[in-house]
């Protein structure tokens, strides 16, 4: 844990390989990192220790010198078609909307669609709210991903919990179980 390690972007003082600090992270994630198949693209995943009062997204890229168009926010997705549910879960980049209505609804084959209640993401991810990361998601749940975010060199991330982000390639969240890279998910923000 004392190897020097510094973020590709950012203003950060303390910096880890996550798989090198799993104890600052809730057991789903840790054990998705511990677990990959894709040993070389846990590996690249960087903790960042950060205040859990400066989480949210505009507030985390001003305070740690963090662009905007490399921060990716996670949500919990909840789409229903005669009476069933499906969670899944959408990644684009802070700077866009991710299309929950149309996009979403159309590729989950759902009549409706709308952002899981927050009490319903907390409880089946095993996360905290504002930390939800891609990574150490239940088995089975699709993971919406917008291109541009895969295109982006290196993103941050949740870490599952609003203290602390994960640094990693856009391009290694594609390997993550579930995850299907979409045109078009993420629309430009109003």
């Amino acid at each position: 844990m004392n190897r020097p390690v510094r973020p590709p972007f950012g203003n950060f003082d303390i910096v880890h390989p996550a798989l090198e600090v799993t104890d600052l992270l809730p057991a789903p994630v840790a054990d998705a990192l511990g677990n990959r198949d894709a040993r070389e693209a846990a590996e690249a995943v960087l903790y960042v220790d950060t205040d859990p009062e400066k989480a949210d997204t505009a507030v985390f890229c001003e305070t740690y010198d963090a662009p905007l168009e490399t921060s990716a926010n996670c949500v919990v997705v909840a789409a229903g078609r005669g009476g069933e549910t499906t969670l899944a879960a959408c990644l684009g980049l802070a700077h866009t909307r991710i299309d929950v209505n149309r996009t979403v609804r159309k590729h989950l084959g759902a009549r409706k669609a709308s952002f899981a209640a927050m009490d319903t993401a907390v409880a089946e991810t095993g996360m905290e709210y504002g930390g939800i990361t891609p990574i150490g998601l239940p088995a089975g749940w699709p993971l919406l991903i917008d291109e541009a975010v895969v295109a982006t060199p290196y993103v941050v991330i949740g870490s599952g919990r609003r203290r602390g982000k994960l640094i990693l390639p856009g391009s290694a969240l594609a390997l993550l179980p579930g995850a299907e890279v979409l045109p078009g998910l993420c629309v430009p923000a109003p």
